[in-house]
């Protein structure tokens, strides 16, 4: 009898379609799965025809775990797991569970003995990280910050003086929409010396990635507002 195994597939950064960090082995991994977790079922069947256009779409069965949906893993997932089924799971973009949905479907195959298989590709955060020219040896994902403004200020404050206290880059997101609001307040808020890495629209052709300090950010003219960033700070 097979065993039932988890695949965590990467997808494209770029909606353009750039695929030159997909591998052969993401490739033929989802040529022959047939069982997909998905966090948009649109999306991800566009995905699944660009990368394998011979494939039948019309054969797979799509499970959708996005923010606002749930799965019933005893009716959805574990019968699948029963049949010794191959199964993915598949971000809107980049890598999935960092960031994005799915450890608890990750977490349930652990709990039922199921082989987890994570295949390398692209990851908004960790190319962040690459490129900022910060700290890649200690470093810690926050996420995104509490909307509220109060919250919000005690959370940049304290997330700079463990900058300085555990000499760790922090690493955190927003809402497209919200990132000139929050940028703002970063500029306000933080000490000028605090090193910024501005990672935006990573993987596109309009891609920005530059790490300055706070004064030398508050100088410096740049448009966040609907793309997809990655602050850095350290």
């Amino acid at each position: 009898m097979n065993k039932a195994k988890l695949y965590l597939i990467p997808t494209f950064i770029d909606k353009n379609y750039n695929d030159t960090l997909l591998s052969i082995k993401i490739k033929n991994t989802i040529k022959d799965i047939d069982i997909f977790f998905v966090e948009n079922i649109r999306t991800s069947r566009r995905h699944i025809k660009k990368i394998c256009p011979d494939k039948n779409i019309d054969d797979i069965i799509f499970y959708d775990y996005g923010k606002h949906t749930t799965v019933n893993f005893e009716r959805d997932l574990f019968p699948h797991f029963l049949n010794g089924k191959e199964i993915g799971i598949m971000s809107d973009s980049g890598t999935p569970c960092v960031a994005d949905p799915g450890s608890k479907i990750v977490n349930y195959a652990h709990n039922h003995n199921v082989e987890v298989i994570p295949l390398a590709g692209p990851s908004s955060i960790i190319l962040a990280l690459m490129a900022s020219g910060l700290n890649g040896q200690s470093f810690t994902f926050l996420g995104y910050l509490p909307i509220d403004k109060k919250e919000r200020i005690i959370a940049l404050r304290k997330l700079e003086s463990n900058t300085r206290k555990n000499r760790q880059t922090q690493i955190f997101m927003e809402t497209p929409y919200r990132n000139n609001k929050l940028f703002d307040l970063m500029k306000k808020i933080l000490n000028n010396e605090t090193k910024c890495c501005i990672a935006s629209n990573i993987e596109c052709e309009n891609q920005i990635i530059k790490t300055k300090t706070i004064r030398e950010w508050k100088n410096y003219t740049i448009d966040l507002h609907k793309k997809p960033t990655i602050f850095l700070v350290s």
